[in-house]
Parts: C-alpha cells; sequence; structure tokens
C-alpha cells in the first residue's frame, strides 16, 4: 500500500523563525529571498548565544573547562555536518566560510599545485559566479583552459555531447548539484561516472542542494562537495568542503598561520593532519557550533516532509499566485514559474540599486535580484527571482505576493518566480 507523505504544521514551524514575525511596510514580513539566504530557527540562534554566553574559548589549545567545551561542541558539529551529507570520515570536512571560500580552496590549493598548460576544466553554462570565477584565475596563471557543458533552451545540461567534452586533458569536471539561478537538478552520479573514464576528477557546488534533499556524497560518486551554512538555516559565514582524504592528504595548505601547523622551525614549518592543514587561525567556533544545529533542525522536519510541502507550494502558486501573467517551464528535473516582462532590465537602472525596494508597493516581498550567466544564456540578461519557502502560508496575491512565504526555497524542487523588470 502506498504510505502517506509526512506534512508539516506550516503555523508552528514558520513560529520558529524570529524573523518572520515582524512587519515590513504595515505588513507582515513576506521573505521570499532564500536563495540568497535563509532565515534562521530559534534553535540555531540559541546555538550562536550558547557558545558565546557559557563556552567562549578558542579550540585545540586551551586546558582549561571553557576551552575544552568549546572544542568537544566544534568538533561534534563537524561530526554531525559529515553525516549529514554521507561522509563516511569526519576528518574528510573542512570548515570554510560558505561554498565561495571552499571553491576556492581547491582552485588554489589543488587547481594552483596540479593543473598546467593545456590541462581543462570542464564547467557548465548553468554555474553560479562562484564556480566560474575562481577557475579562471586558476587558468589565466597556469595556462589550463576553461570549457562548458551547455544547456539546452529547457535549462537542461546537454549531457549527449559530454563524451566529446571530456578528454584525456581534462583535468577537473566543476558543477552545481542544483542551479541557482534555474533551479536544474543536475544528474551528479552520471556526470561523475563519466569523468572518471577520463581520469578527471569532480567538483560539486551544492549550496542549493543540502537546504532541500538528502546528499550523499558517496553515492554522488563526486571527489569533492562544497556547501555554504547560510542557505540551510545555519549562520553567514559557516559551510564545509568534503573532499576525499587522499586529496586533502596530498594538496598544500590553502593559508598559513596558527592552528595548520605541527612545527614551525625559522625556515621550515610541518603541517597538522587533515582537515586543520586548512583551517589556519580561530576558526568560526560559532558558525560551526549553530551549524550543527541547522543540521538537527533539517533533520527533525525531514526532507519528505519539505519536499511535500515544496510541491504543496508550487501547485498553490500556479493555481494561484500572479495568475495573469504566470508561464510554466520545465527545467531539467524541476517545473520552473515566470514571471517575465519581455526586453531587458535598463542599463542606467542596476539591479542591486537600494532604490529599487522603496519603488515597489510596501507590501510586495523582500526578494533577489541578479545578473546568472545562465539565464544570459536564455535571453534573459538580467531579473528578480522570488524563492518560494516550506513554511509559507497560503494567501492572496492581491494582499502582496503571499504565495509561499517562509523559510526553504521550494525553486530547488521549481518555484522560483521570475519578473524582468519593465
Amino acid at each position: 500500500m502506498p504510505t502517506t507523505s509526512p506534512r508539516l504544521d506550516r503555523m508552528a514551524l514558520r513560529a520558529q523563525f524570529p524573523a518572520l514575525a515582524q512587519e515590513v511596510g504595515g505588513h507582515p514580513l513576506v521573505y521570499l529571498d532564500n536563495a540568497a539566504t535563509s532565515q534562521k530557527p530559534q534553535s540555531v540562534l540559541d546555538a550562536l548565544a550558547a557558545y558565546y554566553e557559557d563556552d567562549n574559548a578558542n579550540v585545540h589549545r586551551g586546558i582549561h573547562e571553557l576551552s575544552r567545551r568549546a572544542t568537544t561542541a566544534f568538533e561534534g558539529a563537524r561530526v554531525k555536518l559529515a553525516k549529514f551529507i554521507g561522509a563516511p570520515d569526519s576528518a574528510e570536512l573542512v570548515w570554510t566560510r560558505g561554498t565561495t571560500e571552499a571553491i576556492n580552496l581547491v582552485a588554489s590549493s589543488w587547481g594552483m599545485d596540479t593543473l598546467g598548460d593545456g590541462d581543462e576544466i570542464l564547467l557548465s553554462s548553468l554555474e553560479h559566479h562562484s564556480n566560474i570565477v575562481p577557475w579562471q584565475l586558476v587558468a589565466s596563471r597556469t595556462g589550463a583552459r576553461l570549457r562548458y557543458i551547455e544547456m539546452d533552451e529547457q535549462g537542461r545540461l546537454i549531457l549527449d555531447y559530454l563524451p566529446e567534452l571530456l578528454t584525456d586533458r581534462t583535468r577537473l569536471v566543476a558543477v552545481s548539484h542544483i542551479s541557482n539561478a534555474l533551479g536544474t537538478v543536475n544528474p551528479i552520479r552520471e556526470i561523475a561516472d563519466q569523468a572518471k573514464q577520463v581520469g578527471a576528477l569532480v567538483l560539486v557546488d551544492g549550496a542549493q542542494a543540502v537546504p532541500h534533499r538528502r546528499v550523499d556524497v558517496q553515492e554522488l560518486g563526486c571527489d569533492f562537495y562544497a556547501f555554504s551554512g547560510h542557505k540551510m538555516c545555519g549562520p553567514t559565514g559557516s559551510g564545509g568542503l568534503w573532499a576525499r582524504r587522499s586529496l586533502l592528504e596530498s594538496m598544500p595548505p590553502y593559508q598559513g598561520g596558527g592552528e595548520m601547523i605541527r612545527m614551525v622551525e625559522r625556515d621550515t614549518s610541518t603541517w597538522a593532519e587533515i582537515p586543520h592543514k586548512f583551517e589556519a587561525g580561530t576558526p568560526n567556533i560559532a558558525g560551526a557550533i549553530a551549524l550543527g544545529a541547522a543540521a538537527d533542525f533539517l533533520d527533525e522536519v525531514g526532507f519528505d516532509a519539505i519536499a511535500e510541502h515544496e510541491r504543496e507550494l508550487l501547485s498553490y502558486a500556479l493555481e494561484h499566485g500572479w495568475h495573469h501573467c504566470l508561464r510554466a517551464h520545465r527545467f531539467g528535473r524541476t517545473l520552473r514559474c515566470h514571471l517575465l516582462h519581455h526586453g531587458g532590465c535598463p542599463p542606467s537602472r542596476h539591479l542591486h540599486d537600494p532604490r529599487l525596494p522603496r519603488d515597489r508597493d510596501p507590501r510586495g516581498p523582500s526578494l533577489c535580484s541578479t545578473r546568472h550567466a545562465a539565464l544570459r544564456h536564455l535571453g534573459h540578461g538580467a531579473g528578480e527571482f522570488l524563492s518560494l519557502q516550506l513554511h509559507g502560508r497560503r494567501g492572496s496575491p492581491h494582499r502582496g505576493a503571499r504565495v509561499g512565504e517562509g523559510n526553504f526555497r521550494t525553486g530547488l524542487r521549481a518555484a522560483d518566480v521570475w519578473r524582468k523588470f519593465p
């Protein structure tokens, strides 16, 4: 017999996010910008406060009670996050400030040490800038060449040509698990299996995947997996890089300083064991501990329940949200809803102009404006997107676009709503 999908108590879930209790312009906050950063549940805020109020001390070096407690919580969070993404060993998880720093770590440490003239880095036209620019920098310094997996008009990677793009000079394939711009879910295992046939490594940008689906890096078959804490209800400036032990052990340090050393002489130094070799200086201790609390929160809500609620919000948006101009498109393995005015964003009106929010009805949502390469590929050089959320309340679009407000981005499963500037 079919099982019943879990359901969420939307209002109880929403009540766990203090920021969503406020009003903006005399109306309840409609927060639709979680693709950029998520709001934080009380349990995460409590974890941050508890560290600073009770256990504020440096880790790994103090010989007192506060340092012991801080170190235990810090390393306990590492174990928790390693399990959260299916890593076989917590020593393979390096704390970073987020996906951007994680990819830059690989580009700097592995890329600069490994790549040479004529080597190839294969990206995709779906990538966020954080998975393009670091490789451009590496290529300019090493002589490596960038190549791209293109996408079709529906926002899906054209994998029919992948065997031709993968050559004996391909050293790395770097792709997003889920596109930040379009929400396309890429078949990582299929890409990884083909990359392995030519001996290439695979890096995955998981920033938009970890908040919405169960991730298992071993099942994906990748070699590097980067993610951000602030997109999964955790603090800003937190995140991680998972990499295979053999790679981390062979890579030189990313930065130098305290904590990442074993012994320092006048002219030479030796390095600490992984992952500490890549964590120079005092880390974001509170951020790591609170990120562990965010993982607990998502596990408690449950990814099956998240997926079911996202589907419900998507259906509601399609039926009731901006019905006068809504268009639905299939993008890969996701359904994407668009609100588009044909024509481009005027060059004189920059997308991130702080005046823009004041131009709108104060009942309007908190949303994001962007210029993604993936949008240009589809003929939309710039736009706004509204990320529907998990603990959203259903409401009339005539009352300020209240379809799917909340805290989890449905866009990953299909419901970002794009609106071009007139």
